[in-house]
């Protein structure tokens, strides 16, 4: 299961794959082609300016990415790096509003799915979300990343890792994600032992915070008629205290408890709270 996404420039898609041996995004540089120009046959415009620019060619590595027809072929990629060469050998009236804009890549992906978590709420699709379930869950995921990540929504089959802390094996995920939707939902030290063990399983290859911070507001607006206002918990003290939880889950526990609200209907606490889920997830 590749982990890649799609970032959109004036509504042109370009593609980017995770290459896990060089730790790094590698950019579709067929697809940069045609958001610089609008050719309208982006593969032929590509390959006649490589035969032309050598330095394309040395630049260039091929990894395998989704083609419009659903399969995947070897796709002429380039890094951060070769990017800005590309940039730079294509004539375009875009060039520097393009490198502008691919400099903010990670927030122009966020700002698409933050867009889409504001309508996951505002279309009433969240009332259909099956509530403390991995299905549930699921539904959350695929909803705000759908067309952003290929994996949408989809159970990860590979082992991942952050800050040298390793998530759930793969190869027990199943296992682990039936047993959390077995733990109870009584009490808020219940629901957010379970929040925990849902974090600690990770089962999205991405944007699993985000995912998951949804998920367990509805299991606390069900079971106790209330729910999280994110704006009155810290980042760096959330971020800390998630890492802590592992052993010790009593400081999210407070941090939680300390900031719940019976207001669930309010937008402005909802869409705060989204803005405060995607904050932690951006880099100081």
């Amino acid at each position: 299961m590749q982990k890649t996404s799609i970032r959109f420039f004036e509504d042109i898609p370009v593609r980017a794959v995770w290459d896990d041996e060089s730790s790094k995004w590698w950019f579709c540089a067929m697809d940069i082609a045609e958001a610089l120009t609008k050719s309208k046959n982006p593969r032929s415009y590509w390959n006649k300016i490589k035969s032309r620019k050598s330095e394309l060619s040395t630049i260039c590595r091929q990894l395998k990415l989704k083609a419009r027809d659903g399969k995947f072929y070897n796709t002429d990629v380039v890094d951060e790096t070769g990017l800005n060469t590309v940039i730079a050998l294509i004539p375009s009236k875009k060039s520097e509003v393009f490198a502008r804009w691919m400099k903010n890549m990670e927030t122009s992906l966020d700002e698409k799915s933050k867009q889409k978590a504001y309508e996951l709420f505002e279309s009433g699709f969240i009332n259909n979300i099956e509530v403390g379930t991995a299905k549930g869950l699921q539904q959350i995921h695929s909803y705000i990343f759908g067309g952003l990540y290929d994996f949408a929504g989809q159970i990860r089959t590979l082992n991942i890792a952050k800050g040298g802390f390793a998530f759930a094996p793969a190869l027990y995920l199943d296992g682990a994600l039936a047993h959390i939707e077995k733990m109870p939902e009584n009490t808020l030290e219940d629901i957010v032992k379970k929040y925990v063990e849902m974090n600690v399983a990770h089962p999205f290859m991405e944007g699993n915070g985000r995912s998951t911070r949804i998920w367990l507001d509805l299991i606390l607006k069900k079971n106790l008629k209330k729910c999280v206002d994110w704006s009155r918990i810290d980042k760096r003290e959330y971020l800390y205290a998630m890492r802590e939880s592992v052993d010790d889950p009593r400081m999210i526990y407070l941090l939680i408890k300390n900031a719940l609200t019976d207001d669930i209907n309010n937008r402005e606490i909802i869409m705060k709270g989204i803005d405060y889920s995607y904050y932690y997830e951006t880099e100081e």
